[in-house]
């Protein structure tokens, strides 16, 4: 493979700086693997990143953060939203390996999330991926994988109503799968 030229680096040097922005604590060989590159360049862009990194500990394992960051992660969490409804490859759950879980610890419901064909979307209550939902013209489908209060179901149905899809006429449909 002919030596990268130095337009070629800068790219990845921002592509890994923007990775290790969203996706962050992570490896240098997890970027490579998601940008479908040699982990030896993997290893490279985040020498190269070097001053800009910090390390961190997660229960995965060791990874980077990158030093700009760091106050943002260690501040204390501002309430949102009771339930989100995540489009099938967000990038709060686009992981690999032992940082799925860390998403999501039961091995069977990973099988559900993340699926050999197109994902579906993650249902997130209180900050936890509690199950998936799919989408078929109006209706969307719920399928939680434990019971929800009668509270976090009309945060779901809600969050299911605000959604802003395309050529939609009239109201969503929520659909319940238990």
């Amino acid at each position: 493979m002919p030596a990268p030229d130095f337009d070629s680096r800068e790219a990845r040097l921002e592509l890994a700086r923007r990775y290790v922005h969203i996706f962050g604590p992570t490896t240098p060989d997890a970027f490579a693997q998601w940008a479908g590159i040699p982990s030896a360049l993997g290893r490279t862009a985040f020498a190269a990143l070097g001053g800009s990194l910090t390390p961190a500990r997660t229960p995965a394992g060791d990874g980077w953060i990158l030093t700009c960051d760091e106050p943002m992660l260690r501040a204390p969490t501002v309430p949102t939203s009771l339930a989100r409804l995540l489009p099938s490859g967000d990038a709060y759950f686009l992981l690999q390996g032992a940082d799925r879980e860390l998403l999501v610890p039961e091995a069977e419901r990973r099988r559900e999330l993340w699926t050999p064909r197109v994902w579906p979307g993650a249902i997130l209550v209180g900050g936890e991926i509690i199950g998936t939902w799919r989408r078929a013209e109006a209706t969307l489908t719920m399928q939680p994988w434990r019971r929800l209060s009668s509270g976090e179901r009309d945060a779901i149905e809600a969050e299911a109503e605000s959604l802003p899809l395309p050529g939609m006429r009239g109201r969503i449909l929520v659909r319940w799968d238990t």
